[in-house]
């Protein structure tokens, strides 16, 4: 459909596109004169352009003059200068737009022309990334650009915030710089690094206090959303809660671990694939009650066996659905889950309505106490609030109806500085997972050899060390980055591009992941990406897809499919594995076919508009409950308001 609208009105990125071309020509035209300003002149020059903003100039009209002025900034204290495309995409933040970039395009830089231009206004400017890390080194390594044209720089950390200080000596050489300062000072600033996490608790923190002066944030003025597809669509139905510890009987997840275990899949319960459930059969209630030790004559879904059922209900969930070393991992005796979209841990996060202490008691380790909501809200809902809201990734065409739908974002197509070489080949096909692993060895050892390196992304953590295992068999050497290494992730990415390298990494290589390539590996073809299994969004797969190719690089990608593959397995392979009995094909034979590859994307769009349309009742849902928060906090406040300045 999207295609065809794009054919019959035109596609609309292309008039964005022409028209941020006619601003780039004017901050073009600017260059010339700015680069002979002192670097004092240039900080007077931009501190001339908050001046005419008080003065009732709109920023529209000063951005011609703030990105010029941000470009020789950046040339003079970073040495990067802006490309054309890079200033198109900081035309398109500051009008409240999605901006997709390719792999290598430099988001990065590309956020500091809108954010200095919308600093102006004294209001806020927030950078909104996915993790504390990404946070802090792109805050520090930007700041020199930003304090040239005077302006003033927060990050916040998970149990920490700083300002940027030029003067200040920080005895951590990775804090260089950065002076420790109240949370409050740290959103005081013109522009703030933070990930969306720690904005949100903080929302949520500030409607609990009990003084007005205790709260942290002011009002949300304009925020840049970086991976914004990870943050407003992979983490859309995950809410953030703050909550109290409650009374829980934890004795009875340990009972219904073990009863759930004697039960037998197909013949005591079935599991749904496509909507993720466990459903128990006649002959497993029958099974359960007599294990559980219900009464004869009566039922465990019986009124007063119903604090039972809850428990039988997520032990068999956790029994079922979720799997170790893929949804999560045990680690020091605590069960931490395992991002699906990024393949990274997620500390202090906790499945809800009791699944995780079940999987806990699964897993024979310690079972925490539930706990109670006492404060919730969506990222849905939370980045709805800001006044103005961009983003930037390499992925959003896709999901283009869902931004504008929930946040009335558009999304623009950023052309790349340099053209795309990289070369995308036809899905392989294979019967079996065994099979399709052995073929992948196979194409490892054989492009390898040739010294090209190899980037392997895997769905999961199993997996990745199942083909590991199969590697370390046939003397291949190898690194796996998983959620178990993230510790050596740096080094490893390091090595990644190097002569013959292969690198096995699930989700946390396929975002954010700058792979740069070892001089002469160009000339050999540049990185190869294999893919072992097609994600349910076509996003995931095409963020691995960008690993190889970036700044104009050649590279190849190809993805290795089985028919036990989980998303094949959920959409019916019965036609595709006739066809493959019908030719003898063997385990480790391939079938390449454009119809196959079409049937697969079409799983995929199947997926994600179910996913869409379980988003989109999760935020009609909250916007129920988003109408009360706003007239409770808003009470709180302005009660909290007045009894302040009626005491001073």
């Amino acid at each position: 459909m999207r295609s065809l609208l794009k054919k019959i009105m035109g596609d609309p990125s292309s008039k964005d596109l022409n028209d941020a071309q006619s601003l780039v020509s004017q901050i073009n035209d600017l260059e010339s004169e700015f680069s002979r300003l002192s670097d004092a002149q240039v900080h007077d020059a931009f501190r001339a352009l908050r001046q005419r903003y008080a003065e009732g100039e709109p920023l529209d009209e000063l951005l011609p003059e703030s990105f010029a002025l941000t470009r020789e900034a950046a040339k003079r204290t970073v040495g990067q200068r802006h490309y054309d495309v890079q200033m198109t995409g900081g035309i398109v933040l500051h009008q409240g737009k999605i901006a997709e970039m390719k792999t290598g395009e430099g988001k990065t830089l590309t956020a500091t022309l809108s954010l200095a231009l919308n600093a102006i206004s004294a209001k806020g400017a927030h950078l909104v990334t996915v993790n504390d890390y990404l946070a802090r080194i792109q805050m520090q390594e930007l700041s020199p650009i930003y304090s040239m044209l005077g302006l003033t720089i927060g990050l916040l950390q998970h149990e920490s915030s700083y300002v940027y200080d030029p003067e200040y000596v920080n005895e951590d050489a990775s804090l260089q710089f950065l002076r420790p300062v109240e949370r409050r000072e740290a959103y005081a600033t013109d522009i703030t690094y933070a990930t969306n996490n720690e904005m949100g608790f903080d929302y949520l923190r500030d409607n609990m206090v009990v003084e007005a002066d205790k709260t942290v944030q002011r009002e949300l003025n304009y925020a840049i959303v970086d991976e914004v597809d990870s943050i407003l669509i992979d983490e859309a139905r995950t809410p953030l809660i703050i909550s109290g510890a409650a009374e829980n009987a934890t004795d009875r997840y340990y009972q219904f671990a073990q009863i759930v275990k004697q039960l037998r899949l197909d013949r005591d319960y079935e599991v749904d694939l496509k909507h993720k459930t466990a459903t128990l059969t006649e002959e497993g209630i029958d099974k359960v009650e007599r294990l559980a030790g219900i009464p004869d004559g009566e039922s465990i879904f019986d009124e007063r066996f119903l604090d039972q059922t809850h428990f039988l209900e997520q032990a068999l969930t956790a029994h079922a659905v979720y799997h170790r070393d893929k949804d999560y991992i045990v680690r020091d005796g605590e069960v931490v889950i395992i991002d699906e979209f990024t393949g990274r841990m997620m500390d202090g996060r906790r499945y809800s309505e009791g699944l995780h202490q079940a999987i806990e008691a699964k897993e024979s380790v310690k079972v925490r106490r539930q706990n109670v909501t006492m404060a919730t809200i969506t990222f849905q809902n939370y980045f709805r609030m800001y006044k103005k809201l961009s983003g930037m990734t390499g992925t959003a065409e896709t999901e283009s109806e869902e931004f504008y739908r929930i946040y009335s974002l558009g999304v623009v197509v950023i052309p790349t500085n340099k053209p795309m070489i990289r070369e995308d080949y036809g899905d392989l096909i294979f019967k079996t997972e065994l099979g399709k692993f052995e073929a992948v060895a196979d194409e490892i050892e054989d492009i390898s050899s040739s010294g090209r390196p190899l980037l392997v992304g895997t769905t999961s953590i199993e997996k990745s060390e199942f083909l590991s295992e199969l590697l370390a068999k046939r003397g291949i050497k190898h690194d796996v980055l998983n959620a178990k290494q993230h510790e050596r992730e740096a080094a490893i990415v390091e090595l990644a591009g190097h002569r013959g390298h292969v690198t096995i990494a699930t989700n946390m290589a396929g975002r954010g992941t700058d792979i740069k390539l070892e001089k002469g590996i160009a000339d050999l073809g540049g990185l190869h990406i294999i893919g072992t299994e097609r994600h349910e969004s076509r996003r995931i797969d095409n963020q691995l897809r960008g690993r190889a190719g970036r700044q104009g690089d050649p590279g190849s990608s190809q993805f290795f499919v089985s028919l036990e593959d989980e998303l094949m397995r959920r959409f019916g392979s019965d036609r595709v594995g006739g066809l493959m009995d019908r030719m003898g094909l063997d385990d480790d034979q391939p079938i390449e076919h454009k119809m196959i590859s079409r049937s697969i994307e079409n799983s995929q769009t199947k997926v994600e508009g179910h996913n869409f349309d379980r988003r989109k009742h999760v935020v009609q849902y909250d916007d129920v409950m988003n109408r009360h928060r706003e007239v409770v906090y808003g009470d709180r406040r302005r009660s909290s308001l007045v009894s302040m300045f009626t005491r001073r």
